[in-house]
């Protein structure tokens, strides 16, 4: 793995903004167990019964007649700005133009009455766009547009300081919203999108405070990118892209065909915590060449059965895991509300195997073998100096590389059932390792360097953990198989203060 993330290229931040000292940690892990706080069922059930917006048009709002096709556009531009538009229950329709979107001004609302949706009968690509702050999206249904691979249908265009709250946001292709600095999304579905739920990317900038709060995502990638682009890193029910500061917490996140969620390529500072995770065909989460993130009393349970399997059945021995931390660690030098990737009091149950630290020994600054190609790490200003002869040196030797490191897993709860789960090998496997390093030939990180970081020098710690099942624990490379008392024991020393009984289930 690690090959993901082939979206444009996102330019690093100017080093005044990360390389400054850590504020608002949560300070030294306390060794003591921890109780699991995590939710015991669904949460966000939001699909099945949205809540129904206004039934008559508050004071001042324009009225929008379904009647009329093309009439939310066209009062939308003949409207000032913080303009309250309310859509009339029934079907609403653009101009029968793929660019005929909506184009808000700042401030403008938009609220569906019960029924209300906006349908872009697989002919319009975008429902709104622009750039315009501060617009809000209540209560409507947003179905049928047609956007692009890689773009999105609502905030087409990133604009800041959005909000889209009890929306339902379905049957779309491409992705069903994007996301701009500020943006909340809120009790809101997002629903069978042919690419992503949201796609939280922005062109030639970074996002910051972005705020996903009690939705349902479920069904996105209906379009299959990854089997159509091998390789794309370009599906998930939501991907993050360059976001500096967000709070992912008491969603439902399930049935998603690929990664339920995704943060890939210099991301910072995540907080995803009381969420649901099920059922997604990849892993529950990706935390990829990323930074600093709290991962907290999440329920996380019965995904990567389709794509572990799959990797399986090929004879891949990589221990592809439901929350998989590629190339992404904990630094202190990156401003973030931690200076770690905490990963504390969650429940992991039937999923194809548990969590995978993993660091590609050929993944790194101006590296050809680096498939983020156009990106460097938070540290480095200009890429160009990660070459030869100085990358061989401090202080680019290390700052020229995505580094897993920092990284604390405790007070979880892994429970597995083979039976349940209907596998025989490969499903049951904790790992934290690293490739031998070969390419390119002027690499500073050859041979097995990378491999013992990773796994002895870099402060990733598993502790006060329980597991229920036969798990097994990998290290250094894939074919470094141990047990618990191995894993336990010198050199490793992980998980200190953990239990494990090992039958199936219970």
């Amino acid at each position: 793995m690690g090959s993901k993330g082939r979206r444009r290229a996102l330019p690093a931040a100017p080093l005044a903004l990360v390389l400054l000292a850590a504020t608002g940690c949560e300070g030294t892990p306390d060794a003591r167990p921890e109780p699991s706080a995590a939710p015991s069922g669904s949460v966000a059930r939001v699909c099945a019964a949205p809540a129904a917006g206004p039934a008559k048009a508050p004071a001042g709002a324009v009225t929008v007649d379904p009647a009329v096709p093309g009439d939310l556009a066209a009062k939308t531009r003949t409207s000032p700005p913080h303009t309250t538009f309310w859509l009339r229950p029934g079907t609403h329709r653009l101009d029968p133009d793929r660019y005929a979107q909506v184009v808000p001004k700042e401030g403008n609302r938009y609220l569906g009455a019960p029924g209300a949706v906006l349908d872009g009968r697989r002919t319009n690509q975008y429902a709104f766009g622009g750039t315009a702050r501060d617009v809000t999206i209540r209560h409507l249904t947003v179905q049928g547009f047609v956007a692009p691979h890689d773009e999105g249908v609502v905030n087409h265009d990133s604009a800041d300081g959005w909000t889209i709250e009890h929306a339902t946001i379905q049957r779309n292709s491409g992705a069903g919203l994007m996301a701009g600095a500020r943006q909340k999304v809120r009790a809101s579905c997002l629903r069978d999108n042919g690419q992503y739920g949201m796609n939280a990317y922005k062109a030639g900038g970074r996002i910051s405070g972005l705020v996903v709060e009690g939705n349902e995502i479920t069904g996105n990638n209906t379009d299959d990118w990854e089997r159509r682009r091998p390789g794309c890193g370009c599906t998930g029910g939501v991907k993050f892209w360059a976001v500096d500061g967000a709070d992912v917490r008491g969603n439902w996140v399930h049935d998603n065909r690929g990664a339920g969620l995704w943060a890939d390529t210099n991301n910072n500072d995540f907080r995803i915590e009381g969420n649901v995770l099920e059922e997604n065909d990849g892993a529950a989460l990706i935390y990829e060449t990323s930074y600093n993130a709290v991962i907290r009393k999440n329920t996380i349970r019965r995904n990567n059965w389709v794509e572990g399997r799959r990797y399986a059945d090929r004879g891949d021995s990589f221990p592809y895991a439901t929350v998989y931390l590629s190339e992404s660690g904990g630094e202190p030098r990156v401003r973030a509300r931690t200076d770690r990737i905490e990963i504390h009091r969650n429940v992991l149950e039937d999923n194809w195997s548990g969590i995978t630290l993993w660091e590609n020994a050929d993944r790194f600054c101006n590296s050809p073998a680096n498939t983020s190609s156009g990106d460097c790490t938070l540290l480095v200003e200009d890429k160009d100096r990660c070459a030869q002869p100085a990358i061989a040196t401090a202080p680019l030797y290390a700052d020229c590389r995505w580094k897993t490191q920092r990284v604390d897993i405790r007070g979880n709860r892994f429970v597995l059932d083979k039976s349940v789960v209907d596998c025989a090998v490969k499903c049951d496997r904790m790992a934290v390792l690293a490739n031998y390093g070969t390419y390119p030939d002027w690499s500073p990180y050859q041979g097995e360097r990378v491999a013992e970081a990773i796994t002895l020098e870099q402060h990733n710690r598993w502790h006060d953990n329980v597991y229920v099942g036969p798990w097994t624990f990998v290290v250094h490379d894939p074919s470094r198989t141990l047990d618990f008392g191995q894993w336990q024991g010198t050199p490793y020393r992980q998980d200190a203060g953990s239990t494990l009984r090992a039958g199936d289930g219970g």
